[in-house]
């Protein structure tokens, strides 16, 4: 699952922009010296495994855990540079009518947003598939795609005025449906890892809104807190949709759980805080609507207190070494790990901080509890074990002794990405400042397709490939 920041990223010092990729396996950082891409597949270690000297990068964006890389730099911020990092070699880059604003991609797509327009590109071959012209005006960018290439739906704002959130199939380029969600613009949209669930925030920043997809039925509401409006920067979804992290620009970052109920509407398990809501939810048929409404939203299952308010940041939920985990990154160049108790919730325990500065990664450790045992369980950058169906995230805890061999979900899911002999197994070497005639394919075909580039490859659209 990815979370990113985009052109209005974090505001520390030479911090441009900071994203997870689709899996939340590495984590991309663009700072005014360059951008550097690190492993999170362990606790105790921030492995950087790339770095560029491009200067003044406010975006990055990752594919899984391949080669491929999608940069935007302050000095062209017109123009979209696909890198194969391991190679050190342009893939391609791509030039549009205004400053890009947001890049996401998936195994199927690739897709541009600027302010008040969105390029689709078929990720394969970088042909410009659709162009949705004359969109709402979008100043920050905001847009989210599904990572389930299968499932690949586009969600953007369908108003510059209220919440409404367009639903657009990017595999058969159709309009699905739109959804009124909220009262106020839209500050924050994210898909589940498998493009069933929407979750979406407001400006306003109290409700947090989770709808089907592509039907567009409101299943959960959220409240994050009644006292103050906040800026909510980023959500996201564990990656078997239990849980879902919203994070803002307060001390707080809260994890709601999306609890399953029975035929009834109870709970499977039913607790005392379950009994009093059901109370609460049958008093509220005899109050107003909106007093009723807020009766009926629950509350975070699991919090975080970060140290400084007030500073941007991204948040994902991923499990790393078998345990469920919570991560989040810092405007101010920090990256937070915190145990997630899958069945109590409660405060989250802070298990490390990690610092990356100057020429090198520092760490600063906060050691808890359990990282003696994730040095003997942790998975190397270098492994690759296939992409694996995804297992419970609360599960994981209480699985972790039970499966000594097995990993969950795509959490230690890291592949080499293109083949690093240059494709001349499989493809051709691309030459320096040009495309390849023939396919540049990667070792494991089925983590992501090959790319191909013909010379004589048309372009339709307005945008142009300089």
């Amino acid at each position: 699952m990815e979370t990113g920041e985009g052109a209005d990223g974090p505001g520390g010092p030479g911090l441009g922009c900071a994203s997870f990729n689709q899996d939340s396996t590495s984590l991309a950082v663009g700072t005014k010296t360059g951008y550097r891409l690190f492993s999170v597949t362990s606790v105790d270690k921030l492995d950087c495994i790339h770095e560029s000297d491009t200067p003044d990068v406010y975006i990055v964006e990752r594919l899984f855990s391949s080669s491929l890389v999608v940069v935007v730099s302050q000095a062209l911020p017109r123009r979209m540079n696909v890198y194969h990092f391991k190679k050190g070699t342009e893939i391609c880059n791509y030039s549009y009518s205004n400053s890009i604003l947001a890049v996401r991609l998936n195994r199927q797509r690739l897709v541009v947003c600027l302010e008040e327009s969105v390029y689709i590109h078929n990720i394969k071959d970088m042909k410009l598939l659709k162009t949705l012209l004359n969109t709402p005006s979008n100043p920050s960018g905001l847009c989210a795609l599904s990572t389930n290439h299968a499932n690949s739906y586009l969600a953007y704002p369908g108003s510059a005025t209220i919440g409404e959130i367009i639903i657009y199939d990017a595999n058969n380029l159709s309009t699905v449906t739109m959804i009124p969600a909220h009262d106020s613009p839209l500050a924050a949209i994210t898909f589940n890892a498998s493009g069933t669930k929407l979750a979406s925030a407001s400006e306003r920043g109290t409700v947090i809104r989770v709808f089907t997809i592509p039907e567009g039925l409101r299943l959960f509401e959220f409240r994050r807190g009644m006292k103050r409006y906040v800026n909510i920067s980023s959500l996201s979804f564990s990656p078997d949709a239990q849980f879902l992290c919203a994070s803002s620009n307060t001390e707080t970052v809260h994890i709601f759980k999306l609890e399953q109920h029975g035929p009834g509407g109870e709970e499977d398990s039913p607790t005392w805080s379950a009994y009093v809501g059901k109370m609460f939810s049958a008093a509220s048929s005899y109050l107003p609507a909106q007093v009723s409404g807020m009766m009926c939203q629950d509350r975070a299952f699991a919090t975080v207190r970060l140290q400084v308010a007030g500073q941007r940041n991204v948040c994902t939920l991923a499990t790393i070494q078998k345990l469920p985990r919570l991560l989040v990154a810092s405007s101010d160049g920090q990256l937070f790990i915190y145990n997630v108790d899958p069945q109590d919730g409660g405060e989250c325990a802070l298990v490390k901080t990690h610092r990356w500065a100057g020429e090198r990664v520092e760490e600063e450790v906060d050691e808890l509890f359990g990282v003696e045992e994730e040095h003997e369980t942790g998975e190397a950058e270098g492994a690759a074990p296939p992409p694996q169906p995804c297992q419970s995230y609360a599960a994981a805890a209480t699985a972790a002794a039970a499966m000594p061999t097995t990993t969950t979900g795509p959490v230690s899911a890291t592949l080499t990405g293109y083949s690093e002999d240059g494709g001349a197994r499989k493809g051709e070497v691309i030459p320096e400042h040009e495309f390849a005639a023939g396919p540049v394919c990667l070792d494991d075909e089925t983590e992501f397709p090959p790319i191909n580039w013909c010379r004589d490859g048309s372009r339709g659209g307005k945008e142009r490939r300089t």
